[in-house]
């Protein structure tokens, strides 16, 4: 049986170089915290990677805080934002990724800030005069929380205007860059942007580990306490493997960044191209559609079949050994159908099946032939 993965947004295939310069710092077992030549060989390594991540982003090694992942990253800066640095009104949209949705509705209870929502678009975009104007309601300290990729139907967010904007009404800017970092350049000594986050296994990269970018002297205070690593920052013993397979991962994915971006892309036209001829009918979720205004790693279709028919598609899917997803793989194991549809499909469009194709350096157009012609014997059975 073929085997295809094409669920790459969820994540990604471990480069082999990853692998092999993690099974080398696996042999370095020294406490980073530790001041014997066994833990300052792994702090070396530490402050190497957070410097080789710094020059590649353009910011200051000081700005990057290793974390678990892109979870941990959204919730340690949306909390101690509010905790550390007066923030009285959350603005977010409806479509973000429950990191952010669940943090920011569970900080409105916690410290009973308000919760305000960006109106959307017919496609998911946040619409930016509605912004502004939330941004000019009253006088409490904000932060704007917006993706720039949308996980589950790949819209990009003009950062550059919202963070301009952010900086017009005295707001922070945070925004969670967990499909974008590794896939996007990025030059933060010219953004005004605040916050951003990332993690290494949206990038072939190992998972639970990540690191948030923190602009210097922004006031924010440790949210794990105990120790004094990452700078006080966060505490805990480093996880030294995951922070060197991270470093490789990033490294390779900007050292490749053009020729890679060029094969995917094509990978996803194709993708398009055909879906339009084999199954015409096929409605492209959102921006997705679009190779100039949605990320270049996936799309999102709903799918020309009624909702029984649809219930055993990805099912199907799967016994033919394809892998894709109805959504964020956060949700995979909730009942509940995709938050992001729910906000910008019809009625119509919501009861057929929509699927999320994700793809990499590892796909090939003979995989997607091959998935969409399940796809096609599927909907003439």
């Amino acid at each position: 049986m073929e085997k295809v993965y094409l669920d790459n947004a969820a994540t990604t295939q471990i480069r082999e170089e990853v692998i092999t310069r993690m099974q080398e710092a696996l042999c370095i077992y020294g406490n980073p915290s530790s001041t014997h030549s066994f833990g300052r060989s792994a702090k070396t390594g530490i402050e190497k990677a957070r410097k080789t991540i710094a020059k590649y982003l353009n910011a200051h090694p000081s700005e990057i805080v290793f974390t678990s992942g892109g979870t941990e990253a959204d919730n340690m800066i949306l909390r101690c934002a509010v905790r550390d640095l007066g923030v009285r009104t959350i603005i977010t949209s409806r479509v973000e990724h429950h990191a952010v949705l669940h943090t920011a509705e569970e900080l409105e209870k916690e410290f009973n800030i308000a919760l305000w929502f960006v109106d959307l678009d017919a496609d998911g975009n946040p619409k930016p005069a509605h912004l502004a104007e939330l941004l000019k309601k009253d006088d409490s300290k904000k932060l704007v929380s917006l993706m720039h990729v949308n996980n589950e139907v790949g819209n990009l967010l003009d950062l550059d205007s919202v963070s301009n904007l952010c900086k017009e009404h005295k707001a922070l800017f945070h925004s969670d860059t967990v499909q974008s970092v590794g896939h996007f350049e990025w030059d933060l000594k010219e953004s005004t942007i605040d916050f951003l986050t990332a993690a290494a296994h949206k990038f072939h990269g190992p998972k639970g580990i990540g690191f948030a970018f923190v602009r210097r002297n922004s006031g924010l205070k440790p949210l794990i306490f105990g120790g004094a690593q990452e700078r006080g920052f966060r505490a805990g013993t480093e996880s030294f493997h995951n922070i060197v397979g991270l470093e490789e991962a990033f490294v390779s994915a900007y050292d490749n960044l053009e020729k890679e971006r060029e094969y995917v892309s094509g990978l996803k036209e194709y993708f398009i191209n055909q879906i339009k001829k084999e199954i015409p009918d096929t409605v492209f979720n959102g921006l997705s559609g679009d190779m100039d205004k949605s990320t270049y790693t996936l799309v999102n279709i709903c799918l020309p079949f009624n909702k029984d028919k649809g219930l055993m598609l990805l099912f199907h899917l799967d016994l033919k050994g394809i892998a894709c997803s109805k959504g964020s793989a956060c949700q995979s194991g909730s009942a509940k159908g995709s938050h992001v549809l729910t906000e910008i499909l019809s009625d119509n469009n919501l009861a057929k099946p929509s699927l999320r194709f994700s793809f990499s350096k590892y796909n090939t157009k003979e995989e997607l032939d091959y998935t969409i012609g399940v796809l096609k014997e599927f909907a003439a059975s």
